[in-house]
């Protein structure tokens, strides 16, 4: 039964990137012309008394090295005392001879902060959600998942506001709870019930696999300063409310997991009184009445608890999302722009970064000769190469890497279009990823050196790269094969490279043969998406205690952008970049700012999902099993009040332009101002024809509803897998709110 539990953790043990199609840009630097930007370090001591301060003589200083060519571009009055300035290879040797030149450092896309995906996301303490929230001050986020290791700096209760008297939770080991965790529990009973004989190694609420830790961080992870993965990503970590409360449910264990312990954790988490529930886990294949998530879930979200669930790490296919019932927030993965590299400089003074989080302590290697192994596929060979830098052309990294590692040289540099590279990117020694276009550039500088060699650093964390986001390979997709009637996902969040908190007793990876550990870790998957939106709902619940689950949802789903940084559409690493369906992206990757006041919502309550599990062809038991309660189907309808639209159209090759009809019935609700009018704006699906009626919306009171109808009228190509969409967005008249509904036209069925 246990092998039956696909849950996402046991897709995070390894770090899932599947973005191979990004390739790294080449930066050459000539050594002759090119200008750079330095950061140039100064003695102030030894400034020359004619100068009457800092600056003057900092810019006589530049003027003489660059011939009075004045590339001044920063002079540091405090931070530190030097300045930044635009140099050529010839002016920069020439700086160097000045009186009282301390230090040069290359200007890197560089910033120094941990969980950077908050930054990323939007929130930020000058403005917007997180004063608003107070930080989640006062909210409880329940985890169900495989435990926590309280002594982590993210888990210090510093700041912390008391515990509210609503709270009924405890701790069966006092001394893993504070202010920050006020609730720990295990939940093992059906794992020793269908295993008599079993002896649970760890039988307390503390994490021995890291999962947990990582999640809860993530969710509301107080600040933790001089955090870092071995020196990737340096600086403060948090997580999305970091004055939020933490409720721990184990039901995760090394020795396995059932549906019963899952389902006991969320009930207790329910009675408790926790005010979000973060779920990264989930069955894949479950119908609704056989899955714990949608059935806790449906408990939790009556007793007005938000639930967030992972999609999963099955993608890039449709139809492999799980955690698909329609009263859950269900969240995929999405890249950040923030990269962890390997700096190659070669002897011409060409600069390529490649992926890698080598871990360890040796953080560069200087002049060393290069060497194409080709295939890096003869031991023997291998074993002759030395202290050298080989270059391996391969599309198998995982045998190659294990190559080269027995063969002990200097470093390896694995040029690959590999869609799986990333069960490698945690070097045990000095190595890193390049694309085949960098490898180009390689292979040719080595063909014209007489004596080719290279400098490699690591330990790089890059910043503010481009697109991002991106989704994922690995994220699930929908539709949703237990609920098609609904669009899933509903959104996607940072789920690539995220660093948090991690067990101190689980490895990380390896240097050598040894076994590592550390208080961090840098982990990708939706489980690592879903805590940030678990975050989110505590902080938008906290400033909005009156918003129901499904307002959240709304405001978080409408307010999502369909658009990453370079102003493009969101691309889907799955599909060979192209734009990211719905079926990938739900409606866009979360603006927390933006969800605060999102203008309107659709709201949705307990009965009008039991209406929509009446239309599933469900029996009155299996609904009873998702609601338990007996169920009146007799007015059911399928139109639920969701803010996304999604219709499915059989594959017709006897008539294939014959024009079908679909016909959605909506109510928003207003949360704006009090007075407001919107129109509606619809992107149109390729093929059809679609009408909003009404499409203006007048409101002259808060909370006020409207309705109003969306029309599909079209067909699809007669073949399987077809996939249009397009969107509605009302938009005011004073454009300060667009509420955006993506709409699917599909012919995917899960039954064929």
């Amino acid at each position: 039964m246990a092998t039956n539990l696909l849950y996402s953790f046991l897709h995070v043990w390894i770090l899932l990137i599947f973005n191979s199609m990004i390739h790294y840009q080449v930066v050459a630097v000539s050594s002759s012309s090119h200008a750079s930007t330095y950061i140039i370090h100064m003695d102030l001591s030894a400034m020359p008394k004619p100068f009457s301060n800092h600056q003057s003589w900092y810019q006589s200083t530049i003027n003489a090295a660059t011939s009075g060519f004045s590339n001044l571009i920063y002079v540091y009055d405090h931070a530190l005392h030097g300045f930044t300035a635009s140099l050529t290879p010839s002016q920069l040797r020439e700086l160097k001879k000045s009186h009282g030149f301390v230090a040069v450092y290359s200007d890197m896309l560089l910033k120094k902060d941990t969980t950077h995906t908050t930054d990323f996301i939007g929130l930020t303490a000058a403005s917007g959600l997180w004063p608003e929230s107070n930080y989640g001050e006062g909210m409880i986020i329940g985890v169900v998942d495989s435990g926590v290791w309280p002594e982590n700096e993210s888990f210090r209760d510093d700041g912390m506001a008391e515990v509210p008297s609503r709270w009924k939770g405890e701790c069966e080991d006092a001394s893993m709870c504070n202010r920050k965790i006020i609730g720990a529990r295990t939940f093992n009973k059906g794992l020793l019930g269908n295993n008599p004989n079993l002896t649970i190694a760890v039988n307390t609420p503390r994490d021995t696999d890291g999962h947990g830790t990582h999640t809860s961080s993530t969710a509301c992870g107080n600040y933790a300063t001089n955090a870092s993965f071995f020196g990737y990503a340096p600086g403060i970590a948090r997580g999305v409310a970091p004055h939020a409360m933490l409720a721990i449910y184990k039901v995760l264990w090394d020795e396995g997991a059932y549906t019963s312990d899952i389902l006991a954790g969320i009930d207790k988490a329910i009675s408790d009184g926790v005010d979000v529930l973060s779920l990264s886990l989930g069955i894949s294949g479950a119908p609704l009445y056989k899955d714990p998530i949608a059935i806790g879930g449906f408990a939790a979200i009556q007793k007005d608890i938000t639930v967030v669930a992972s999609t999963g790490n099955e993608g890039p296919l449709l139809g492999t999302l799980h955690n698909g019932a329609p009263w859950l927030i269900t969240v995929g993965a999405s890249t950040v722009d923030r990269e962890f590299a390997g700096v190659l400089e070669l002897g011409d003074g060409t600069i390529i970064s490649g992926q890698s989080l080598y871990l360890g302590s040796e953080t560069s290697l200087t002049k060393v000769p290069l060497i194409n192994m080709e295939g890096c596929d003869n031991q023997t060979l291998l074993a002759k190469v030395g202290y050298k830098i080989v270059v391996c052309q391969t599309n198998m990294l995982a045998d190659t890497v294990a190559s080269v590692a027995a063969a002990k040289v200097a470093a390896g540099l694995f040029v690959s279009e590999d869609p799986y590279f990333e069960l490698s990117i945690k070097f045990s020694y000095p190595a890193a990823i390049l694309s085949p276009e960098d490898g180009t550039v390689i292979l040719e500088y080595m063909k014209r050196s007489s004596d080719p060699r290279a400098n490699l650093r690591f330990k790089q964390t890059i910043l503010g790269t481009k697109p991002a986001p991106m989704v994922t390979i690995y994220s699930s997709r929908g539709p949703s094969t237990s609920c098609p009637a609904v669009l899933k996902p509903d959104v996607v969040g940072p789920g690539d490279l995220v660093l948090a908190s991690w067990s101190r007793n689980a490895s990380v990876g390896f240097i050598g043969s040894d076994q590592i550990y550390s208080p961090y870790n840098i982990m990708s998957g939706s489980s690592m998406s879903c805590p940030h939106v678990s975050g989110l709902s505590a902080l938008l619940k906290s400033v909005h205690p009156d918003w129901s689950p499904a307002a959240i949802r709304s405001a978080i789903m409408t307010t999502a952008t369909s658009v990453d940084n370079s102003g493009a559409p969101i691309i889907d690493l799955g599909d060979n970049g192209r734009s990211a369906s719905p079926f990938a992206i739900g409606s866009g990757q979360i603006v927390p700012n933006k969800a605060l006041d999102p203008g309107l919502i659709y709201d949705i309550t307990g009965n009008d999902y039991i209406n929509l599990l009446c239309t599933m062809n469900l029996t009155f038991e299996q609904i009873k099993t998702i609601t338990r309660t007996m169920t009146n189907c007799s007015d059911a309808t399928p139109n639920l009040n969701y803010p996304s639209f999604i219709a499915f159209f059989e594959v017709n090759n006897q008539s294939p332009n014959k024009t079908i009809t679909w016909e959605f019935e909506r109510s928003v609700t207003n949360v704006g101002d009090t007075t407001m009018t919107y129109s509606a704006k619809v992107m149109p699906l390729k093929g059809f024809r679609v009408r909003v009626e009404p499409d203006k919306l007048i409101f002259n009171q808060e909370y006020k509803k409207q309705r109003f109808k969306l029309i599909l009228e079209g067909h699809l190509e007669s073949k399987e897998n077809e996939v249009a969409y397009g969107s509605l967005t009302w938009i005011d008249e004073t454009g300060n709110y667009m509420v955006r509904s993506p709409i699917v036209a599909t012919t995917f069925s899960s039954t064929k």
